[in-house]
C-alpha cells in the first residue's frame, strides 16, 4: 500500500513537471517568435525611413522637380512645402509650368536655397579629391563645380587646408542641413565588410599610398587595400576606378585588384594582352621581365601576364622569342 501510494506521488509530480516544462518551453518560443517579429518590424520601420528621407528635398542631392511658374528671375519649382529657383540663364530652352527638370540644390552665399543644372564633382554621401580656391574665417572653400564653392569648417580638417591644394574629403550635412566637406575620412568608412563577397565588382577611389600599397575607399562606405604588387604607375589620389573585391579577410576586411579572379581574369589580362600586340605587332617582354616593367606596359602582373601568355601560345596567335611576343598572322 505504501509503495503503491509512493509510485502514484511520483507519477503527479512528474506529470505536474512535465506541464512546467512543456508550458515554460512554449512560453520561451512565443517570447523568441514576438522578438523576432518585432525586429523584422523595427527594421522595416528603417528602411522605410531611409526611403522618405531619400524622397525630401535636399542640399547637396539631385532631385526631379516640376515646374509651378516662371518669371524674370527664372523657373520656380515645386518643393514639398516651399518653391527653388532655377536662375534663367540656366533654364532649358524648352521650359514651361508643369514640366519636370533634374537639378541639383545648394544653398548660395545668402543662405537661400537653389537649383542648378551644372553637375558637381560628388554629392552628400560621397568622396572627392577638391582644390582649394580660398580660406575663409570659418575654414577653406573648395570648387566642387557649381560655382558656389564648398566649405571645409576648420574642425572637419585633419590638418591645415592651404590655398591651391587638392585634398579628399567627404561631402556631407552639417546641423542645419547645410552641404560641407571633411577631409577626416576615418570616421566616414566601415573597416568590416557586411555585403561584398570575392570577385564582386566595385568601385574605388585611390585615398593614399602606403608601403604596402594604396588605401581605397570602397563603393563610399568600406576601406580596403590594393596591394603593391598589384599597382600600376599612373594611380594617383583621388582617380576613381572599376575594381574588384579580390579576398575577404577572417576579419573583414577588404583587399582589392584592379582584374577579376579566377577564369573571368584568365580572360580579361588575355584580352590585354592581344589588344597591346595588335596595336603594335610585337612586345619586348617574356618570362625574366621585371613585374614593374610588365605592369607599366600592360598594367598587369607578372602572374596573370604568364598566364595570358601561355593561352595565347597554346592558341597559336603568338611566337615566343628570347626578345619578346611576337604576334602571327591568323
Amino acid at each position: 500500500m505504501f509503495a503503491k501510494k509512493t509510485v502514484t506521488r511520483i507519477t503527479k509530480v512528474n506529470y505536474f513537471d512535465f506541464r512546467f516544462h512543456f508550458y515554460g518551453a512554449r512560453f520561451r518560443i512565443n517570447i523568441l517568435l514576438a522578438l523576432s517579429l518585432s525586429i523584422r518590424y523595427l527594421l522595416q520601420l528603417h528602411k522605410l525611413h531611409f526611403q522618405e528621407k531619400d524622397k525630401m528635398i535636399t542640399a547637396g542631392n539631385f532631385h526631379k522637380l516640376r515646374i509651378l511658374r516662371i518669371d524674370h528671375s527664372g523657373a520656380w519649382l515645386e518643393a514639398e512645402d516651399q518653391e527653388i529657383l532655377l536662375p534663367r540663364k540656366e533654364c532649358p530652352a524648352e521650359i514651361a509650368p508643369g514640366v519636370e527638370v533634374e537639378v541639383f540644390i545648394y544653398v548660395d552665399r545668402n543662405q537661400q536655397i537653389l537649383a542648378t543644372r551644372k553637375k558637381p564633382v560628388a554629392k552628400v554621401g560621397e568622396f572627392a579629391l577638391l582644390q582649394v580656391t580660398s580660406i575663409g574665417p570659418h575654414g577653406a572653400f573648395l570648387d566642387w563645380g557649381i560655382g558656389k564653392d564648398l566649405l571645409a569648417p576648420f574642425n572637419e580638417q585633419t590638418q591645415k587646408m592651404l590655398e591651391g591644394r587638392r585634398y579628399l574629403v567627404r561631402i556631407l550635412h552639417d546641423k542645419q542641413q547645410r552641404p560641407i566637406a571633411s577631409s577626416k575620412i576615418d570616421r566616414f568608412l566601415l573597416a568590416e565588410n557586411h555585403d561584398l563577397t570575392q570577385g564582386d565588382e566595385v568601385e574605388v577611389i585611390i585615398w593614399a599610398f602606403t608601403d604596402l600599397g594604396a588605401k581605397v575607399i570602397i563603393n563610399n562606405t568600406y576601406e580596403g587595400l590594393i596591394y603593391q604588387t598589384d599597382l600600376p604607375p599612373h594611380l594617383k589620389k583621388g582617380d576613381l576606378i572599376t575594381a574588384y573585391v579580390g579576398r575577404v579577410r577572417d576579419d573583414g576586411k577588404l583587399d582589392v585588384v584592379l582584374h577579376r579572379t579566377g577564369a573571368a581574369g584568365r580572360d580579361d589580362a588575355r584580352e590585354v594582352l592581344l589588344d597591346a600586340l595588335t596595336t603594335s605587332g610585337f612586345l619586348p617582354l617574356h618570362d625574366q621581365s621585371p613585374p614593374e616593367l610588365i605592369r607599366s606596359r600592360l598594367g598587369l602582373s607578372k602572374k596573370a601576364f604568364k598566364k595570358a601568355t601561355g593561352m595565347l601560345y597554346k592558341e597559336g596567335f603568338i611566337e615566343l622569342t628570347h626578345q619578346g611576343i611576337k604576334l602571327l598572322k591568323k
